[in-house]
């Protein structure tokens, strides 16, 4: 590396990569890229689900649908989606708006976790081939807004004429140190909060038809991130508790048959707690210590019978599948989980059951927490996503962005800022 750039992007995800490719394509700017982990994380590593169709994933106070249409051709042109067909759609459709529900109907393609690291491979070596440095593996302490200057974590500083923060979901608390150390004002008074379902891809055979089906229910309570065919529920680690998650694999691989999505209400917190990852934290921690430190699996018809499972819940009898998180542990979801949002999500289901007939088999599983902490809402100071002069935070981390293309999209728009087009 050289001690000075002309752009230093921090976050090798969607949101960094397109910042860097618009940079390196339209600009003769020296970019730095930097990713404390050896390979790009996030929804690009995991699962690589992207969407695009607005307004899935742009947060609406900050996005318009004529200006995501030009972004989105552009995060196509470097992902190259393969897209996915969606079969008897308006009968889907018909049937949820019967219920009060609304079924989005969206471009959609997938890679897989396991094909993903290819993906990431040639995008990283095409942005070097255009002249960007990339250091993986580097990981930024802090900033000297006066000095324009980032010191690593290995104690060496570098220069910036401008700095693009893209640290992604899981450097949420870490942009907000960021953030406070500038005196830049935020607020973070929003988390979602739900439970992962597993069950066998004939129970819910939408996926036939609408690959990662998007529907929207009352209470603020919508689906999110289906896998289907090779599908697998995972936990990932936070700071205080585990959080689960659904990855699939690509359509090469032998399909297990089951299917897993999350059910998430989305909590706007105000006076006097207003803030969200601290809620979060408290409910992660609570499910924790009543599942001894793992996240908790309850079958539904033992939520339904008002009991809890056990690891007998877990057999080979009438209950013809085995959990793919085999670490969770056998409870009582209604114990951890607020009333009043384990309620909404629970009518949320019982709605998805009748357009959907076969979801909420006693056989099927409720995973839980499912938490999104990343709704940083900076207070910027224009329209490219700038927290300071010369400072811009872009992804899902800071607010701008859900999801891979958003999040591309985000990056654009700083580097145009930056470029000033």
């Amino acid at each position: 590396m050289k001690t000075y750039y002309d752009v230093i992007i921090v976050g090798s995800g969607p949101a960094g990569l397109g910042c860097a490719f618009e940079l390196s394509e339209h600009s003769d700017k020296s970019v730095l890229l930097i990713d404390k982990r050896k390979i790009s994380s996030g929804g690009l590593r995991n699962d690589c689900k992207q969407n695009y169709t607005f307004p899935v994933g742009f947060p609406t106070d900050l996005w318009d649908r004529e200006q995501t249409t030009v972004l989105l051709d552009v995060a196509a042109a470097h992902l190259k989606p393969t897209y996915h067909s969606g079969q008897q759609m308006d009968l889907y459709a018909e049937r949820a708006e019967r219920y009060g529900v609304e079924m989005l109907r969206i471009s959609q393609a997938h890679v897989g976790t396991d094909k993903a690291p290819e993906l990431i491979k040639r995008l990283i070596s095409k942005l070097e081939a255009l002249g960007a440095d990339v250091a993986l593996e580097c990981e930024m302490r802090n900033v000297d807004y006066a000095q324009k200057s980032i010191t690593l974590a290995d104690g060496s500083v570098l220069q910036f004429g401008d700095l693009v923060l893209a640290p992604g979901r899981a450097g949420f608390e870490w942009l907000q140190m960021i953030m406070q150390s500038l005196g830049v004002e935020y607020i973070d008074n929003i988390v979602d909060i739900g439970i992962r379902l597993e069950t066998r891809e004939e129970h819910y055979s939408i996926v036939k038809d609408y690959y990662d089906p998007k529907f929207y229910f009352p209470g603020s309570v919508r689906t999110f991130c289906t896998n289907s065919g090779s599908a697998h529920v995972v936990k990932e680690k936070y700071e205080h508790y585990y959080s689960v998650n659904g990855h699939s694999l690509s359509h090469e691989r032998e399909a297990n048959h089951l299917v897993n999505f999350a059910m998430l209400k989305t909590i706007r917190l105000t006076d006097p707690v207003a803030s969200g990852s601290e809620f979060a934290k408290i409910l992660g921690q609570m499910a924790m210590q009543l599942s001894g430190g793992e996240p908790m699996m309850q079958r539904v018809g033992d939520f339904r019978a008002n009991k809890r499972s056990t690891r007998r819940t877990f057999n080979d009898d009438l209950y013809d599948f085995e959990p793919t998180l085999k670490s969770a542990t056998p409870g009582d979801i209604s114990l951890a989980m607020p009333a009043k949002i384990l309620r909404d999500i629970w009518s949320a289901l019982k709605t998805l059951d009748a357009i959907v007939p076969g979801v909420l088999h006693p056989s099927s599983i409720l995973y839980y927490p499912e938490i999104k902490t990343y709704a940083n809402k900076p207070r910027f100071i224009d329209s490219h996503f700038a927290i300071k002069t010369h400072i811009y935070a872009v992804g899902d981390g800071a607010g701008t962005s859900r999801g891979i293309t958003a999040a591309w999209a985000s990056g654009i728009r700083a580097a145009h800022g930056i470029m000033g087009t």
